[in-house]
């Protein structure tokens, strides 16, 4: 790769006239500042050498060769719950943060009813929502009668895993009669006339919805001071975020409001709130969970996935999210995996691949302390760890030149009749998108698919790639709303993975010294979350990290 000159503001000022698109004069150096980061690796490729070199596909929609799995059976599930060993043995004071297995566990003794959780849950909504403003719209009347429904099909001798498990749903997810807001006022008012696939598929295990959590505004931009939306805050320190774009699914979860979310992610949107909130997500494979009713950041790159407090609780939700729909194009056909049966099975003989170049760069001190010692623990588990390189990794951050295509290409029309209604912390950088070119794009595209085939290649020789979730723990509101900031972090460790559309697993693995979370990201093969799950249980397992609470 050659080094080319920076994208400068002359031609910033032309594609803008050619574009037609209204940049505030205040913002054009953010706007630079982005496209230079997101052209840098296009402009010093030598496209005469990779002349071969075609743009990125989806997955195969029969899934990956040699694909095992089926659905998830009852006698299964028991196989699992005995190999994982017995649940807590007490929740005394410790109700709002128990887990999926332990709340149907005591259901069915009868030691405590949804209805009677439900209720405990909306007090303790009503409590922390002034100071955390992780819900959007609580549904306080749908949840009891969801409970309700939940607790008769109980003493109907129901057995369904799910049922009368407390979740709420990022609000780009459509719920039938309850508005849908993306977290702008463009859609304030949009009531959608039917459920997100995924939405439909937790409601029919018999979970209760207790209402719609704030995103990012549109996935993308974090709401600013005087925005019709409030952003939520981190329950470990109000002043800082809780990530995004999931962002009230993480500060739920962490407060103990709900026992399970979904998010959404498109550059690293389930992993970074899960990082900086010390929970738990899953970015499945691209495919694996329906896009259909969420509201869309960018096509090639959004994916859906479940947000919890264990490895075990994400296990549970992805085993009813995963499977084809035919109302999402990107949906795959590949078997679904059995991801409880392997939790509780070790990982003596797991290969751990560590790329350092890139992932390691530019972390902060603590957070490259947190993630040795992390290693230290699966090689005491009995993985193998060894350092690998992907060579294509540092055109990762052309990333953001197909999102921000992508981006522009759904909101167009909304930008250009009612600019007014984005938030400043979004608008420049949705409008940005219109500025690259068609062969920009597709150049953006052909890089994405040589990385893509380089870490594929990496992992036939491994199971899981290991590395840091964020470079740092969580940033405070004073750096991120900050208008003239194109992005919070140099580059990201979790788009790489969306570029990709491999399966990756954020976990807590430490605490800094002001007391904030610290995250693991392992990630695995095409369609493998089962094995992503069981090495991430194992390291939570041997940890007391995901066991902290927030001062709430």
């Amino acid at each position: 790769m050659t080094q080319r000159p920076e994208f400068s503001m002359q031609e910033l000022r032309a594609r803008i006239a050619a574009a037609g698109v209204p940049i505030a004069e205040a913002r054009l150096e953010m706007v630079r500042k982005l496209l230079s980061n997101a052209l840098a690796p296009i402009r010093a490729e030598d496209w005469r050498a990779a002349s071969t070199l075609e743009p990125a596909v989806t997955f195969d929609a029969g899934g990956p060769s040699g694909a095992a799995g089926s659905q998830v059976d009852a006698t299964a599930e028991r196989r699992a719950r005995e190999a994982i060993g017995p649940a807590a043995a007490s929740l005394d004071g410790e109700l709002p943060y128990a887990g999926i297995r332990e709340l149907g566990r005591r259901f069915r003794r009868r030691e405590i009813s949804p209805v009677e959780l439900t209720q405990a849950l909306l007090e303790r909504i009503a409590r922390l929502e002034p100071k955390l403003h992780a819900f959007v719209t609580v549904t306080a009347d749908r949840a009891l009668a969801d409970a309700k429904a939940a607790e008769a099909a109980l003493l109907q001798g129901d057995p369904r895993s799910l049922l009368g498990i407390p979740v709420a749903y990022k609000d780009l997810y459509a719920t039938r009669g309850i508005r849908t807001t993306a977290g702008s006022a463009v859609l304030a008012d949009w009531v959608p006339a039917e459920d997100a696939t995924c939405v439909a598929r937790l409601q029919a295990a018999g979970c209760v919805m207790l209402g719609k959590l704030i995103t990012h505004e549109f996935a993308f931009g974090i709401q600013f001071p005087g925005h019709r939306f409030p952003p939520a805050r981190n329950p470990w320190n109000p002043e800082h975020i809780p990530g995004g774009s999931s962002s009230g699914s993480g500060a739920a979860l962490a407060a103990g409001l709900v026992a399970g979310s979904l998010g959404s992610d498109t550059g690293g949107s389930i992993r970074g709130p899960a990082a900086f909130s010390g929970i738990v997500g899953l970015k499945p494979t691209y495919g694996r969970c329906s896009r259909a009713g969420v509201v869309t950041l960018s096509w090639t790159l959004d994916h859906t996935g479940p947000m919890a407090r264990t490895v075990e609780d994400c296990a549970y939700i992805l085993g009813t999210l995963a499977g084809h729909d035919p109302g999402d194009p990107a949906s795959s056909q590949a078997p679904v995996g059995d991801y409880l049966g392997g939790l509780g099975q070790g990982i003596r003989g797991l290969r751990v691949g560590v790329p350092r170049a890139y992932f390691l760069e530019g972390v902060q001190p603590e957070v490259a302390t947190a993630f040795e010692r992390a290693l230290g623990t699966l090689r005491e588990l009995g993985a193998s760890v060894a350092d690998v390189g992907i060579p294509s990794i540092w055109a990762a951050p052309s990333y953001m030149a197909i999102m921000l295509s992508e981006a522009f290409a759904y909101h167009e029309r909304d930008l250009r009749e009612r600019l007014n209604l984005y938030g400043e912390g979004l608008r420049d950088k949705l409008l940005a998108g219109g500025l690259f070119s068609g062969r920009e794009y597709v150049q953006a595209q052909r890089l994405r698919a040589r990385l893509q085939g380089e870490m594929r290649e990496t992992l036939r020789r491994l199971d899981v790639l290991a590395t840091p979730t964020m470079p740092s723990p969580a940033l405070p509101f004073s750096v991120v709303q900050d208008p003239d900031l194109p992005y919070p972090f140099p580059k990201s460790n979790t788009s790489p993975f969306n570029m990709a559309g491999l399966p990756a697993l954020a976990l807590p693995c430490g605490f800094s010294a002001t007391g904030l979370p610290l995250s693991l990201q392992l990630v695995g093969r095409p369609f493998d979350e089962a094995t992503v799950l069981r090495a991430g249980h194992a390291y939570e397992q041997a940890t007391e990290w995901h066991r902290r609470r927030p001062p709430v």
